[in-house]
């Protein structure tokens, strides 16, 4: 099994969910969080003054597939996030040693 951890703008989060279900993988937690890559934020005027803007608001993305999935969620949520803009994110991948569905017990595969 594998997590991806997927930062995506917040605004293609809807995007990218619906994009997973077409690609059969259902379940997954999200969460807004802040932050910056190779941009380092950006600044903005406000009343005739300019302020820099370290950490912009981004979506989180969890999901845990099987191996036989990886490729296919990657190909999903990049092309449901992708702008063609610096800032469009980043997809982290990497190994789950075991997950426990709590209500019944099972264990690996069976528990996603």
């Amino acid at each position: 099994m594998k997590k991806l951890d997927c930062i995506v703008r917040v605004n293609r989060l809807e995007e990218v969910k619906v994009a997973l279900e077409e690609a059969g993988i259902l379940g997954m937690s999200t969460e807004a969080v802040r932050g910056h890559g190779r941009q380092q934020g950006r600044t903005e005027l406000y009343r005739g003054s300019t302020y820099s803007i370290n950490l912009l608001p981004k979506a989180r993305i969890e999901v845990v597939v099987r191996d036989d999935q990886v490729e296919k969620a990657i190909e999903a949520v990049s092309d449901a996030a992708r702008t063609g803009e610096i800032g469009d994110g980043k997809i982290f991948v990497s190994e789950v040693l075991d997950a426990v569905r709590i209500r019944t017990g099972e264990r690996g595969e069976a528990a996603l």
